[in-house]
């Protein structure tokens, strides 16, 4: 009776696999604080991805995580054909083709040595508009690689304008762009950081959102559906739940929203202190925020949740 009168379903085809691969190694690393997640190889990557479509997940959100050696202040291992997060790309199109949309990352943060979504200026400040040049080359690259989607996550002003700019004057039109449109300066990132190897020191919060604003994200929607978002993202997703309600009840393009690290380990910690049931608080987070009305989820249970949907797990 319950599952017929379900106001809410969730199922494998909302999910989106965020992943990252680390060049130069030839084994998966752990990443400490995202118990059972992984710095791939390029191998395990491949893997991974056929591992999703096999379970009905839509999507993977791909990062490509450089050696220490090839980070620069431009970060031009972002922007290089041959680069780690390019050859990903080409990786995963090539052992999945069009069964699983291929995502990816455009940011400069994991490529750059100062940790920053951009250019830094020479009194040490991000340069929005030197950074937005870095964006379009960027978002060529990874077109040519043979993206689906580009997710620029960097919170530049104009990024969305710009990146559609360059991918259709390359022939691109048919490569979408997933804006990050609410990303919070969030305490959630930290495990993240992590995963990507950053360099950051300090923070965010000249670019990225106050946790305390909802309107400000409000104007950020309707500034990246004027330049041409083909789809929007909530970035993080637990915590910001009514902001994610406010901005579907908005708009008639799909909503994205991203369960990040921060959230994920804290269910995982608080799992295997045996403090609560993990299966079941998996589904109920996800639950929550496909009631909220993400209609697209990006989560690191993605492969595991959609089995455990499969499964009739509820």
């Amino acid at each position: 009776m319950r599952r017929m009168v379900a106001e809410t379903r969730l199922s494998p085809a909302d999910l989106i696999l965020p992943a990252f691969v680390r060049e130069g190694v030839s084994e998966p690393v752990p990443i400490g604080a995202m118990p059972g997640v992984v710095q791939h190889t390029r191998d395990t990557l491949r893997r991974a991805a056929a591992e999703a479509v096999e379970a009905g997940v839509s999507g993977i959100m791909l990062f490509g995580v450089p050696e220490d050696a090839k980070k620069d202040g431009l970060g031009t291992a972002g922007t290089d054909p041959d680069g780690i997060l390019q050859v990903a790309i080409r990786d995963v199109r090539a052992e999945v083709g069009d069964e699983l949309i291929v995502m990816s990352d455009l940011c400069l943060d994991e490529f750059t040595d100062h940790g920053h979504c951009g250019v830094l200026d020479e009194d040490g400040r991000v340069d929005n508009d030197a950074t937005l040049e870095r964006y379009a080359e960027m978002a060529q690259v990874q077109a040519d690689a043979g993206v689906h989607v580009v997710g620029p996550s960097g919170m530049m002003d104009g990024q969305v304008g710009v990146i559609r700019d360059a991918l259709d004057t390359i022939g691109k039109e048919d490569v979408s762009i997933l804006a990050y449109t609410a990303k919070y300066s969030s305490a959630f990132y930290g495990p993240f950081r992590e995963a990507v190897g950053s360099s950051l020191k300090g923070d965010r919060k000249t670019y990225q959102q106050d946790p305390a604003n909802l309107r400000e994200s409000m104007r950020e929607l309707a500034l990246d559906l004027e330049e041409g978002a083909d789809m929007v993202m909530v970035k993080p997703a637990g915590p910001y739940l009514d902001v994610l309600a406010k901005v579907a009840a908005a708009v008639d393009v799909p909503v994205a929203a991203y369960q990040i690290s921060g959230e994920y380990a804290m269910v995982e910690a608080a799992a295997e202190k045996g403090w609560i049931d993990r299966e079941k608080a998996i589904l109920e987070t996800l639950t929550g925020i496909r009631r909220a009305g993400g209609r697209m989820i990006l989560t690191y249970w993605a492969t595991e949740a959609a089995r455990m949907l499969s499964a009739g797990a509820r």
